[in-house]
């Protein structure tokens, strides 16, 4: 038998630092699979709705990840009613999913000042459409982009849960919880 090419999967406390190593790179490298997990959210009727998001910051110590959206996006509704979500993220070099569940907090205006002035310019474009993100138009550019710093708002998702699963030559999966302090547990895969 070969060794596992990936032996931090069978130790569950290497297995929550690579999981953190991964994501902190989803945040500084534009290739890395962490930087483009799913958000899943549910509508005010209760319906699932995914979509791509990009992930803007990732702290171990908080167990806290942070994603950038438009005020106006259905998304931003959607988590006032109902603030829970999670993120999916397959990363196909390590074999490893993420599921991430937990509960979202929407900050804008003066509270994310700080963080607007860090925004590229070009990015800046992505918050202040007009009509909003989602609105029926006539023609597929029927539309504006204005940078406004009114319309940036900051998602943060504070980590429950982390449920990582290995596909390696032996598949492992393991469930972190903050209520437990991330000691982990394995689960059947």
């Amino acid at each position: 038998m070969k060794p596992d090419p990936h032996p931090w999967a069978s130790d569950r406390a290497q297995l929550h630092a690579e999981i953190w190593k991964r994501l902190t790179r989803g945040v500084h490298d534009r290739h890395a699979p962490a930087r483009h997990p799913t958000l899943a959210t549910a509508t005010v009727e209760g319906k699932p709705k995914a979509r791509t998001v990009v992930l803007r910051a990732a702290d171990k110590v908080t167990g806290t990840l942070d994603i950038h959206t438009d005020l106006w996006s259905a998304k931003v509704a959607e988590l006032r009613a109902n603030p829970f979500a999670a993120l999916h993220i397959w990363d196909a070099s390590a074999h490893l999913q993420l599921r991430i569940e937990g509960q979202i907090t929407i900050s804008a205006g003066q509270d994310v000042a700080e963080i607007w002035e860090a925004v590229p310019a070009a990015s800046r474009l992505s918050y202040g459409s007009t009509p909003a993100p989602g609105a029926p138009i006539a023609q597929a550019l029927d539309y504006t982009k204005t940078a406004d710093a009114g319309s940036f708002v900051v998602l943060r998702l504070e980590i429950e849960t982390i449920d990582a699963v290995h596909l390696g030559p032996h598949h492992r999966r393991a469930r972190f919880d903050r209520c437990d302090q991330w000691t982990g547990t394995w689960l059947a895969p």
